[in-house]
């Protein structure tokens, strides 16, 4: 791959019932890092979000638009949709909607399908800027909370960001998910607006985003270089 691409990058959110074609790039990218990993199939990859009209998608494409190479979705709650970690741990713990309910009044979520390809290992684009970009647009989305089922390792990377495990439900908060041998946990922004329980610096630069949700930004995650253009204003 070019140089010059591999180091800038769009980030875009949209609404994911405006765009089936990305929203297919997303799904066809996602399948393929789970598959690599042994992964067939999992709840929350299922394809009929695209259709849901409370499903935000965030994508790291090419500045042309021809490639995507990493995604992830927020999905907000309503009485009429079921949060993909519902779905994914109903058979397991049923109590979890009424969890996630609780938190409803104020406006709550769940960030899910977080994925990058290959290509862009090691740049930071899931583990930083897209987790950082779906942070961002909390505000937007009127969400004071946020869910997500993490791995052990995404989990240590969400503190970040003020993901916290919520020990009331599974195992401690933990279910072996999506298949026997991987432990996911349940890990939740409480407060969107402060983000109280985040890496400080990390919350100043999601400020920083929300203040200027479309700008062009320089950045550096672990000696690599980046230039993100962002466009997280949603119907801008």
């Amino acid at each position: 791959m070019d140089q010059l691409i591999q180091k800038q990058f769009t980030i875009r959110a949209f609404k994911a019932e405006e765009n089936h074609d990305l929203c297919d790039k997303f799904i066809e990218g996602h399948k393929r890092v789970l598959l690599s990993v042994g992964v067939e199939e999992v709840s929350s990859s299922s394809n009929s979000w695209k259709y849901e009209p409370n499903v935000y998608v965030i994508i790291c494409e090419s500045n042309d638009g021809e490639k995507v190479y990493g995604g992830v979705r927020v999905h907000v709650y309503n009485d009429q949709y079921v949060l993909p970690m519902v779905e994914a741990t109903k058979e397991f713990d049923p109590s979890v909607a009424d969890h996630i309910k609780n938190f409803s009044p104020a406006g709550t979520g769940e960030m899910c399908g977080l994925w990058n390809s290959i290509e862009v290992a090691g740049m930071g684009i899931g583990a930083v800027y897209l987790i950082r970009s779906a942070i961002a647009i909390l505000t937007e989305l009127n969400l004071k909370s946020l869910w997500a089922l993490c791995s052990p390792f995404s989990a240590r990377i969400a503190k970040n960001y003020s993901f916290l495990k919520y020990p009331h439900v599974g195992n401690y908060g933990t279910f072996y998910y999506p298949k026997i041998d991987l432990l996911a946990t349940v890990c939740m922004v409480d407060d969107s607006e402060s983000l109280k329980d985040g890496n400080r610096e990390e919350v100043k630069k999601i400020f920083d985003l929300r203040r200027n949700l479309n700008v062009e930004k320089e950045e550096n995650n672990r000696g690599r270089d980046l230039r993100i253009n962002y466009k997280l204003q949603l119907n801008a």
